[in-house]
């Protein structure tokens, strides 16, 4: 049973779930998605994806449409087209690229400023990815790093992941499907890889 699975029957809901997976090129939004599928439904070979790729499964009671965003910076223009319809947004961080920090902080500035985003009250959850990699930063580092602190106005939590391995992303699963936002289906969650 994959993770989407799990929050399906948490939730006990049987409804349709649009989720955004953002963050930069090579941060792992596609190995987190991937991990997040059930177990028959995973692929083995994880490629660079571009433009964005359109994931479809269902579970007990969720039906899921996860947008795959590519995080290069010449398709980052295509995330804006879909905030509104988005119910959930993972942010994806490699905490080991420190040198793009600042790009990601610029991206997710732009997000919480986007009309369609700024004036709703949308949980997000962010993964900083890359734990296993020497040198990566913690959760807490990176969630200074990226001022988390200042976002007032929307549910958030960061969870420390291995998209490899699977670790960390039960903890986030968990935190989303918690929130009353998510329950009574008002919620945005942005996954951004950093």
């Amino acid at each position: 049973m994959g993770l989407f699975d799990k929050l399906a029957s948490w939730l006990g809901l049987k409804k349709e779930v649009n989720v955004l997976c953002l963050g930069l090129d090579n941060s792992g939004k596609t190995t987190i998605i991937n991990q997040l599928k059930p177990s028959n439904a995973q692929t083995q070979d994880i490629v660079p994806t571009i433009g964005f790729n359109i994931e479809k499964f269902k579970t007990s009671s969720l039906s899921f449409t996860v947008f795959d965003m590519s995080g290069q910076g010449r398709y980052r223009n295509l995330w804006e087209h879909y905030y509104k319809e988005g119910q959930a947004i993972i942010f994806v961080i490699d905490s080991a690229d420190k040198l793009r920090m600042v790009v990601a902080k610029e991206e997710l500035d732009t997000l919480l400023n986007h009309p369609d985003v700024k004036h709703r009250r949308i949980p997000i959850l962010f993964f900083a990815n890359k734990m296993d990699v020497r040198d990566s930063l913690s959760s807490v580092k990176v969630s200074q790093m990226l001022c988390l602190e200042n976002i007032k106005d929307k549910p958030w939590h960061i969870c420390a992941t291995n998209a490899l391995k699977g670790e960390g992303l039960q903890e986030g699963v968990d935190w989303l499907q918690g929130t009353r936002d998510l329950q009574d289906g008002l919620c945005l969650c942005y996954i951004f890889i950093i």
